[in-house]
C-alpha cells in the first residue's frame, strides 16, 4: 500500500499520520512510529526531515550537518526520537489513537564520524555512557538504550498490563 505524505511537524504527529493511514487501510489493529535524529544547536534540525535531510548518502548528509553545525559551539547536544502509536480496531470509527508513547536516548554529535555498526545517523551520535558512538557500540549495546526499543518496550508494557 502506498505510503501516507508524512506532513506532521513532529514525530508524534507523522506517526498519527501514519497509523491512522494503515489502519483505515487494512481494518486491523495497527502500529506506526516516526523517529529521527534532532540536534538542539541547529534548531532541532533535521527532526522529522531525518530520512529526507539532504544528501544521497549517510556520508553526504554527515557533511551537510557538520556544516551546519561548524559554527555553533560544541559540545551539540542532540537525541535519537521515536514516537509510536498504536490504534485498535475498537477506536478505528471514532480515529482516536489508543496508545501512543515517545521514546528517546540522549547524547551529542561527535566531532567527526566513527563506527560502522548501525545504521543512518549512529557513527554521528555519541552517546556519553558508552563513551562512544553508536556506530562504535555493539549491536547489543545499542538495542538495550535504542530509541525504537525504548518506545516498542513501553508498548509491550501497555499491551501486557492487565
Amino acid at each position: 500500500m502506498p505510503e501516507p505524505e508524512e506532513t506532521g511537524r513532529t514525530f508524534a504527529e507523522n506517526a498519527r499520520i501514519k497509523v491512522e493511514a494503515y489502519a483505515a487501510a487494512t481494518g486491523l489493529p495497527t502500529v506506526a512510529e516516526d523517529s529521527g535524529l534532532v540536534i538542539d544547536a541547529i534548531g532541532g534540525r533535521p527532526g522529522v526531515e531525518s530520512a529526507r535531510y539532504p544528501g544521497a548518502t549517510y556520508a553526504d548528509k554527515f557533511a551537510n550537518l557538520y556544516l551546519e553545525l561548524r559554527e555553533k559551539p560544541q559540545p551539540w547536544s542532540a537525541r535519537f526520537v521515536c514516537s509510536l502509536a498504536l490504534l485498535d480496531k475498537a477506536r478505528l470509527v471514532g480515529g482516536d489513537t489508543s496508545f501512543a508513547c515517545e521514546g528517546r536516548v540522549e547524547g551529542h554529535i561527535a566531532p567527526e564520524p566513527r563506527g560502522a555498526n548501525g545504521f543512518g545517523y549512529d557513527p554521528i551520535f555519541f552517546y556519553p555512557p558508552y563513551g562512544c558512538t553508536l556506530g562504535e557500540a555493539s549491536t547489543e549495546d545499542k538495542l538495550a538504550v535504542s530509541h525504537r526499543g525504548s518506545a516498542f518496550r513501553e508498548l509491550r508494557r501497555y499491551l501486557t498490563a492487565g
